[in-house]
């Protein structure tokens, strides 16, 4: 099967799985497939990891002349949002992409970025069902951070997350950092060389995610905007991990990464490696490769 034949496959398939864990099925397969993955190797890797997946909710129309930010942030709402965003993206394809992506940037810690990484995945593979079940994703989880502390803990990232939006001294530190053309760079950096030192599990997804945030940019009408809503999500999960940096490991070959990579079936190492070489062919230096050299030689002690 080829990965167009797998992503068609995503229709039978929750976005969630074990109470609240993101599905992350059609993003490792587009990050394996980008990395050089035979069709065989994707198969391989599709069959073992959909006997986790819970399936498909019973499909729910979009209410007609409902405002579709009504209701971000409601877990239960995907099918519904996963209806309106098949039926526009049929009508004005990705042209739809700017207003709804500005609608989702200031909830883009959704799921602990997953919604936002999922969706800059699909628009890399231009596969229109996946891009609105990755946008329904991320709308349904939305999360402002807007000082409310979580309900239930569940122990997960994006929890953290809220934990420390609402503590004191959050807003100052948003505040520094400095929000320009030149921020999304900085930040994917500062997310590499945090990962290098660290391992931490937290900051892998400010690696991933500074990925999608420039993978979307260029279909957003503010970037200035997005940026700065973007910063504010990573400084959240920048500080729920609350991490001291060790040693960097000296880094590995690009090739043995790769290699790793598309023999692994954490689809997380994936998707690092995958994000750290994209990130560095855009815009160079050694620290994505130090990056997924961690993940990497953590993954084989």
């Amino acid at each position: 099967m080829s990965l167009k034949d797998l992503l068609d496959d995503g229709a039978l398939f929750d976005a969630e799985y074990a109470g609240s864990l993101s599905n992350h099925r059609p993003m490792a397969l587009i990050a394996l497939h980008r990395l050089g993955a035979s069709d065989e190797r994707l198969a391989t890797f599709d069959a073992r990891y959909r006997k986790r997946l819970q399936p498909m909710p019973p499909t729910e129309a979009w209410p007609a002349g409902d405002a579709w930010r009504g209701r971000l942030g409601e877990p239960r709402s995907w099918p519904v949002y996963r209806s309106l965003f098949v039926e526009w993206l049929a009508h004005e394809s990705t042209d739809m992409l700017p207003p709804v992506l500005a609608g989702l940037m200031p909830g883009c810690g959704a799921a602990a970025f997953h919604g936002m990484i999922r969706t800059a995945y699909a628009v890399h593979a231009g596969h229109g069902p996946e891009i609105a079940d990755a946008l329904a994703y991320w709308a349904c989880r939305w999360l402002p951070l807007d000082g409310t502390p979580p309900g239930e803990d569940l122990g997960l990232i994006f929890q953290a997350m809220q934990r420390a939006a609402a503590a004191r001294g959050f807003a100052d530190a948003v505040a520094a950092v400095r929000i320009d053309d030149q921020a999304p760079q900085r930040l994917a950096r500062e997310a590499a060389r945090l990962y290098a030192a660290t391992g931490d599990f937290t900051v892998l997804h400010l690696v991933t995610s500074a990925h999608a945030l420039r993978v979307l940019l260029p279909f957003v009408d503010e970037p200035r905007e997005a940026i700065a809503q973007y910063a504010r999500a990573f400084v959240a999960a920048r500080s729920a991990a609350a991490v001291k940096p060790g040693r960097v490991a000296t880094a590995l070959p690009w090739p043995v990464l790769v290699d790793a990579a598309l023999a692994s079936d954490d689809e997380h190492l994936i998707k690092l490696v995958d994000s750290c070489r994209e990130e560095e062919a855009a815009h160079g230096g050694p620290d994505w490769q130090r990056a997924a050299s961690r993940a990497v030689r953590d993954a084989m002690a």
